[in-house]
C-alpha cells in the first residue's frame, strides 16, 4: 500500500497588493486535477513525507491554516480519520528554491542501472533492498526493512550486466520543471502574478 497525496491550491484575491488580513482565502482548484503524480522524491523533497532521498523539506508537518477555505476543509473532513502529514506552502516560497539544492545525503535507495547494447548505462530503478545486491552486501530484506542503510555517496557495484550505485539527488531530479508538478506550478504562477505569491497556497495531506 503507498502514499497517496490529497489537497487544493487556494488563492487571497489581492491583485498584487499586501496580503489584507480580512480578505478570506478561496478555493481554486482541487489537486488531484492537476495529475500530481505519486512521486515519493517530491513528497520528501517538497513536503517532508517519505523522504527516502534525504531533503530538507521546503515546508513538512505545518498543519492545515487556521483560516482555510470552506471547501478545502470540506474536502480534508473526508479524510480526517486517515488523513497524516497535513501541511502548506505559498507559491512565494516555491518560487524561491533552488532547485539545484542537492539532498542531505545519499539517497537511501540504490539505484540501479543496465547496460544496453550499445555498453551505455540506463537507469532502470531504484529501491532499498535488491535480491543481486544483496548477495554482495550482505544486507537481508528483513534488514532493510528495518531500517535501510545508506552507502556513502559514490559507493558503487557492477553485477553482471547491472551497475549499482548510492548518489545524492538534487532538488530538480525530485522535482522535474517539466514533471507531473508541473501544472501545479503553472496553475499558482498564473494565479501569483494576479494576487501575488504570498496570496497563493498549496494545502495538501496523506493517506495510505
Amino acid at each position: 500500500m503507498g502514499i497517496d497525496i490529497s489537497g487544493a491550491i487556494e488563492c487571497r484575491p489581492g491583485f498584487g497588493f499586501l496580503p489584507d488580513p480580512e480578505v478570506a482565502w478561496e478555493f481554486a482548484i482541487d489537486l488531484a486535477q492537476l495529475n500530481c503524480s505519486q512521486s515519493y522524491d517530491a513528497f520528501g523533497c517538497l513536503l517532508g513525507v517519505a523522504n527516502y532521498a534525504g531533503f530538507t523539506p521546503i515546508a513538512a508537518e505545518r498543519g492545515l491554516p487556521s483560516d482555510i477555505a470552506d471547501r478545502t476543509r470540506q474536502d480534508h473532513a473526508r479524510y480526517s480519520n486517515e488523513s497524516f502529514a497535513q501541511t502548506w506552502v505559498t507559491w512565494a516560497e516555491l518560487d524561491a528554491v533552488d532547485w539545484d539544492e542537492p539532498a542531505e545525503r545519499a539517497d537511501a535507495r540504490v539505484h540501479r542501472y543496465l547496460q544496453d547494447p550499445d555498453g551505455v548505462w540506463v537507469m532502470a530503478g531504484k529501491s532499498s533492498w535488491n535480491r543481486d545486491l544483496a548477495k554482495v552486501t550482505g544486507v537481508s530484506l528483513a534488514d532493510a526493512t528495518a531500517g535501510t542503510p545508506v552507502y556513502p555517496e559514490g559507493t558503487q557495484w557492477r553485477i553482471g550486466n547491472q551497475l549499482f550505485r548510492s548518489e545524492r539527488l538534487i532538488r530538480r531530479d525530485a522535482v522535474p520543471a517539466t514533471g507531473a508538478w508541473a501544472p501545479v506550478w503553472t496553475v499558482m504562477r498564473t494565479l501569483a502574478g494576479l494576487h501575488g505569491g504570498d496570496n497563493v497556497r498549496l494545502i495538501v495531506w496523506f493517506d495510505r
